[in-house]
């Protein structure tokens, strides 16, 4: 059976992004794994870090990121993969980063996160054993996808990676920020044309996230919306060969 890991920053990005070609992976007989990155709780948050839980309505003694793992835990069975991994790494509100500004800014000069990252990333790699490897092209700018990245690309696999488009930075103006753009421009693009089911499963999925639905897109009804603008397709980036499978699987044929 082959494997796809999915390499995710935060607890929705993967779903949110290529939710629909892991579902696609899935039904096809792959073994799915999606991993988060930057998922650890941190007791008596402070300053920003607690204003950006305070502002989606949950408070202080609410342990947020174990919620959010729960609801991970959640879409990946809506998706049809297996169980979520959660690796223990603080997200930029924990690491210095004081303003919603600052989170896509350039990353802070002591911000050293990506060096832990690389060989937590190595092991997971090596633990999982992927065939191929999914990711994010870091739209957005958000400084946990750039640290991510740049760890992932430090490690220099040789397996193919299919580098998603970070959903929902890619609706929300008409040239979101690109900080690693350069990277990925000549790449292939291969697009993922999600049928009925498919679509279903993604929405099903980003919906589990219900901490994060009425601050990012105002409620359910938002987030349909702002998906549909993706119409039925997830389009991503081929570094490597490709599995010898993956077009059968794009054109929903595999």
């Amino acid at each position: 059976m082959p494997t796809a890991l999915a390499l995710s920053p935060h607890l929705d990005d993967a779903a949110f992004s290529c939710g629909g070609t892991l579902n696609r992976l899935a039904a096809n007989g792959w073994r799915v794994v999606m991993a988060t990155v930057f998922t650890a709780s941190v007791p008596d948050p402070r300053g920003f870090a607690l204003a950006c839980q305070l502002d989606k309505g949950l408070g202080p003694e609410i342990d947020y990121m174990a919620l959010r793992r729960a609801e991970d835990a959640e879409a990946a069975r809506h998706l049809g993969i297996a169980p979520p991994v959660h690796l223990p790494f603080r997200e930029a509100p924990h690491r210095g980063y004081g303003s919603a500004p600052e989170l896509f800014a350039a990353p802070r000069a002591d911000d050293a996160i990506a060096e832990t990252l690389a060989p937590a990333l190595a092991d997971l790699i090596a633990g999982t054993a992927p065939d191929l490897l999914l990711a994010p092209q870091a739209i957005g700018g958000h400084v946990d996808h750039v640290r991510m990245v740049e760890a992932l690309r430090g490690l220099g696999y040789a397996l193919p990676v299919l580098w998603w488009r970070d959903f929902p930075y890619t609706v929300r103006t008409a040239e979101p920020k690109q900080p690693l753009g350069a990277l990925f421009v000549d790449l292939p693009e291969i697009v993922f044309a999600l049928d009925a089911a498919g679509e279903a499963a993604k929405l099903r999925a980003c919906a589990a996230y219900a901490s994060q639905i009425g601050f990012q897109f105002g409620g359910p009804a938002g987030l349909e919306a702002r998906l549909a603008q993706e119409e039925g397709r997830e389009r991503l980036r081929l570094s490597g060969s490709p599995p010898p499978d993956l077009a059968a699987l794009r054109d929903g044929t595999g």
